[in-house]
C-alpha cells in the first residue's frame, strides 16, 4: 500500500497525482506531498528505525520514494554534537550542533539530493539538473553519477573555485551563468519546462526534493532521546530548509513518536542578502533583493521560493531571524572552529553568528535547549577564508629559534606580521 497520495497545494488545497510537477494550475501555489499518515503510522516504529541504515533511509517510512532503488551515498545520521565551549562563551547551558560537513558531498545538499534523484528514477527521467550556489551542484553531480544519469547545473559565475573544482570532479554538464543565482535559477527553469522528462530538483521535482531536509528533525529528536528542543537556528537561503525541519518535528509528533513538536524556529541570514529576516525583522512582506554581494555565497538568493512559508514559521512558532555582516560571520567560523572544533563554510558562519546575535538580543534565553544546523564544510570556500588568516611564521629547525618562538608566543597567535595567506 503506497504511503504517498499524491501533491497537494499549499495555498489552495487542489490535489494532483504524484508527478513532475511544482506548482498549482489552479492558483499557482506551490506544491507538496501528500501523505497517508494512517499508512505511515501502521507501518513505522522506533525499533524499525534503529534498525534501519545509518544514512536518511532509516526514516525511508517518512520520505516520498516508494521504489527500493534509492541513490544512497550514506548521507545523514550525523553527529549531534553537545557544544560545551561554545555554550559557554554564548551563555548557554544546553547547545547542540549537528554537523552536516561530513556528508558525502560536504553539505546538507546530500539529503534533498538522494532523495530527489531517488523519485527521479522512479519517473524513469532522463537527465537530472539543477540550478545552485555550489553545494547543491556538487550533491547532484555526485548522485548523477552514481545513478548513472547525465547532470545539467547552472551556476552564477562568482561562486567559490573549491566548489566549482568539486562539482566538475563528478563529470556533468556545467553551465556558468553571468549575474546572481536568481538568474542561473530563471535559465534553468526554462531548460527544465522545454524538457519535461528531465527532473531538475530544485524546480520541477521540488515538492519531493524538500522532503529530504525533514531528516535533519529526525535525526535531531532521535540523539535526544526522541525528545525535541526547545529552540533551533537554521541557515536561510530559499526558506525551504527551515521549513522541513519544523514539519519534521511535527511530523514525529503526528505518528506519535514525541510528546510534542512544538520548536521555536529561528533563522539566519547575510545583512547583504537578507530578504527573509528583514521581513521577520518588520513583520512584514518578503520583498526580493536585487542587487546583493555576500562572502556566505551558499545563501545568496535574492527571490527566495519558500521565503513566505519560512517567515510565517518563524514568526508562528515565536522565533526571530538575525542578519549578521559579512565580517560577523567570519569572525564566527573561527568562533566555532575554536572552541569545538568544527570547520564550516560561511553558510555556517551565518547560522553561528546568528545564533550569537539572538542570544545577546534575548530572543534565546541560557536555559534553552538549542540546536544548531550547520550545513556546509570549511574546505569548501577557502579563498573566501585566505584574507582572514596569516601564514605561520618560519623557523630555523632548531630548538634556539623554537625557544625563542615560545619566549614571544604572542606573535605565534597574532602573527601581526606574518604576510596574509593568499599574497
Amino acid at each position: 500500500m503506497s504511503h504517498v497520495i499524491g501533491l497537494k497545494c499549499r495555498e489552495c488545497g487542489a490535489e494532483y497525482p504524484a508527478g513532475i510537477q511544482n506548482t498549482c494550475y489552479e492558483c499557482f501555489g506551490p506544491l507538496e506531498v501528500n501523505y497517508d499518515w494512517d499508512c505511515i503510522s501502521n507501518n513505522v516504529s522506533k525499533e524499525k528505525i534503529a534498525a534501519g541504515p545509518t544514512s536518511i533511509w532509516r526514516y525511508a517510512d517518512f520520505l516520498p520514494v516508494e521504489s527500493e532503488r534509492r541513490i544512497d551515498l550514506g548521507a545523514g545520521f550525523n553527529k549531534l554534537h553537545r557544544a560545551e565551549r561554545l555554550g559557554k562563551e554564548l551563555g548557554l547551558k544546553e547547545l547542540y550542533i549537528l554537523d552536516e560537513s561530513v556528508n558525502p558531498t560536504n553539505s546538507f545538499k546530500d539529503r534533498v539530493t538522494s532523495v530527489a534523484v531517488s523519485k527521479a528514477l522512479e519517473f524513469d527521467i532522463k537527465a537530472v539538473g539543477c540550478a545552485s550556489t555550489g553545494n547543491l551542484a556538487a550533491a547532484v553531480g555526485a548522485h548523477a553519477a552514481k545513478a548513472g544519469l547525465p547532470a545539467y547545473i547552472f551556476i552564477p559565475g562568482t561562486i567559490e573555485i573549491g566548489k566549482i573544482v568539486q562539482m566538475l570532479v563528478y563529470g556533468p554538464n556545467v553551465i556558468a551563468v553571468e549575474g546572481t543565482y536568481d538568474d542561473a535559477n530563471r535559465l534553468a527553469s526554462e531548460v527544465a519546462d522545454s524538457h519535461p522528462d528531465w527532473g531538475f530538483v530544485n524546480i520541477n521535482i521540488r515538492p519531493y526534493y524538500t522532503e529530504g531536509s525533514k531528516t535533519l528533525a529526525f535525526e535531531t529528536a532521535e540523539q535526544l532521546d526522541w525528545e525535541v528542543p526547545d529552540h533551533v537556528v537554521a541557515p536561510l537561503a530559499s526558506g525551504a530548509l527551515l521549513c522541513a525541519i519544523s514539519r519534521g518535528y511535527k511530523e514525529l509528533e503526528h505518528v506519535g513518536f514525541v510528546d510534542s513538536g512544538t520548536v521555536r524556529m529561528s533563522g539566519s541570514q547575510p545583512l547583504n542578502c537578507s530578504p527573509i529576516s528583514t521581513a521577520v525583522q518588520k513583520n512584514a512582506e518578503v520583498i526580493p533583493v536585487r542587487d546583493y554581494e555576500t562572502v556566505a555565497h551558499s545563501l545568496a538568493i535574492g527571490n527566495p521560493a519558500d521565503g513566505y512559508y519560512a517567515k510565517k514559521e518563524i514568526l508562528d512558532s515565536g522565533g526571530y531571524a538575525a542578519s549578521p555582516t559579512d565580517d560577523e560571520i567570519i569572525q564566527a567560523i573561527h568562533l566555532l572552529a575554536r572552541t569545538e572544533g568544527l570547520f564550516t563554510e560561511p553558510a555556517g558562519g551565518t547560522t553561528v553568528a546568528g545564533l550569537k546575535k539572538l542570544v545577546e538580543s534575548g530572543h534565546i534565553q541560557p536555559d534553552e535547549r538549542v540546536v544548531v544546523y550547520v550545513t556546509g564544510n570549511g574546505l569548501k570556500a577557502q579563498d573566501t577564508l585566505l584574507k582572514s588568516l596569516v601564514r605561520p611564521k618560519v623557523i630555523k629547525p632548531t630548538m634556539a629559534e623554537f625557544e625563542a618562538l615560545l619566549v614571544h608566543k604572542h606573535d605565534i597567535h597574532r602573527q601581526e606580521t606574518a604576510p596574509v595567506l593568499g599574497t
